[in-house]
Parts: C-alpha cells; sequence; structure tokens
C-alpha cells in the first residue's frame, strides 16, 4: 500500500497506461480521479477498481478546455484539500510530417502539452498542501532521439522534457517532485494510431519496430504503470527533475 490514503489525479485515465496507472494507484491505497474524455470508459474503471476495494472518481474531461481543467482542480481541491499525485498522462500522436494544418497543430500542442501545464498550475497549491507530492509527466522516447516521421509529437514530448527539469526547480522549495516517464512501444488501443497503415501494413511495420528494441518487444502498460507507482510514491523521495525511459533499451544504443 504504497499510496495509503493519498489523493492521485491522472489524465487519460481510462484506458492505456493512464488505465493501468489508475488501477495500480487504487490498489496501492490512492484515491484516483480517473480523468479522461471518455465518460463510459471512466466510469468502467471506477465501477472496476471499486468493485475490489478501491476508491476512485470518474471525472470526464476535454483538456482541451481550461476552464473545464480549472474545475476539476477546484473539485479536488475542494473535496480534498490537497493531490498527492499528479500524473499528466494525457497524449495523443497527432499530424505525422510536417505538412499539416493548424487546426491538427493547435490539437497536438493543445493535448501534449498544454494541457497539462495548465492542470499542474491549477493544482499548485493543492500540491503543496500534501506531504511529498509528486507530480509525473509523460514523455516518450521520440521526445529524446526525435521522431521522422511525426516531428510535432517529438517537438512536444521533447518540451516535456525540459519542462519537467524547470518544474522540478521551481517546485523544490515546496517539497514537490517533478520527473517524466519516456515510454517507447507500448501494447495499449492507441498504438496503431503511430503506424499509420491499414490493420495489415501496421503488423507488418510493429514487427520490423519490435525487432529494434533490444528487449525484443513493446512494454505493456502494467510495465509503464509500475514505474509511475516508483515516481509516485515516497519510493522516490529524493528523485526530481528527471526522465527515465522505460523502453526496452532502445535508447541505450
Amino acid at each position: 500500500m504504497l499510496l495509503k490514503d493519498k489523493v492521485a489525479v491522472v489524465t487519460a485515465g481510462a484506458s492505456g497506461m493512464g488505465r493501468a496507472g489508475s488501477e495500480l494507484f487504487a490498489a496501492n491505497g490512492a484515491h484516483v480521479y480517473v480523468v479522461d474524455v471518455n465518460k463510459e470508459a471512466a466510469d468502467e474503471v471506477v465501477a472496476g477498481i471499486t468493485a475490489t476495494g478501491g476508491s476512485a472518481t470518474a471525472a470526464v474531461v476535454n483538456v482541451r478546455d481550461l476552464d473545464a481543467l480549472q474545475d476539476l482542480a477546484a473539485t479536488v481541491t475542494s473535496e480534498h484539500g490537497r493531490v498527492d499525485v499528479l500524473y499528466n498522462n494525457v497524449g495523443i500522436p497527432g499530424a505525422a510530417g510536417l505538412d499539416m494544418t493548424v487546426e491538427e497543430w493547435d490539437t497536438g500542442l493543445e493535448i501534449n502539452a498544454r494541457s497539462s501545464f495548465f492542470l499542474s498550475g491549477y493544482l499548485t497549491d493543492a500540491l503543496k498542501a500534501a506531504d511529498n507530492a509528486s507530480v509525473i509527466f509523460t514523455s516518450s522516447t521520440s521526445g529524446l532521439v526525435g521522431s521522422p516521421f511525426s516531428p510535432m509529437y517529438s517537438f512536444t514530448k521533447g518540451g516535456i522534457i525540459a519542462l519537467v527539469r524547470s518544474m522540478a526547480l521551481a517546485m523544490a522549495p515546496d517539497g514537490i517532485r517533478v520527473n517524466a516517464i519516456a515510454p517507447g512501444s507500448v501494447e495499449t488501443p492507441g498504438l496503431p494510431a503511430f503506424f499509420r497503415a491499414s490493420p495489415e501494413e501496421t503488423e507488418k511495420r510493429k514487427a520490423a519496430f519490435f525487432a529494434q528494441i533490444p528487449l525484443g518487444r513493446a512494454a505493456q502498460p502494467e510495465e509503464i504503470a509500475q514505474v509511475a507507482l516508483f515516481l509516485a510514491s515516497d519510493m522516490s523521495s529524493f528523485v526530481t527533475g528527471v526522465t527515465i525511459p522505460v523502453d526496452g533499451g532502445l535508447t541505450a544504443k
């Protein structure tokens, strides 16, 4: 019970890595706000958590809506007075290449970067009210090594790494730790979107890409969640300002 009686907020918390994080945080004693744009999925995750004795609340939020994020922060603060863990997990592959519309650019930037920046700001007082609070961002190996196929995605994920270092320094005097996880390929419902091909071609591209990973496979969402749990808990009480690749050795080459 590494998060016993703690309050955690997980964005995109109803699928993939976010769902695994929500469920693991709850299994370790946290009350989890499962934040997602998909109400049915969020309700399903909360029902599963409560059925196994955990505690969770569904929060249906479009993270592009800053007013909605501010309302979320106000609600959590009003109900609990503090936030111990903020897991800024939300993100999308976004448009590929360099030829994109302004709307596609804005969508990727707002979901992958702006939402997490502003939610962290809206919850700063609640994080200060906690003891050894932890803020976790989901970056990507594409933010570490770049992607020839999705420059905008790399831009947003690389920006998160710089943001984490700066926020860690800014928040350290208040005892708030800020770190990021940089997953490689993860077997989630959103993974096929990165390959942008037919189902048959996607499977071929996945196999070719996985062959480049030293451990020879993609990660499972639960493997990312275990690292998030480490960063959320007091096991990482002296860890701040770092980005941890969870990529099967991809960036070690």
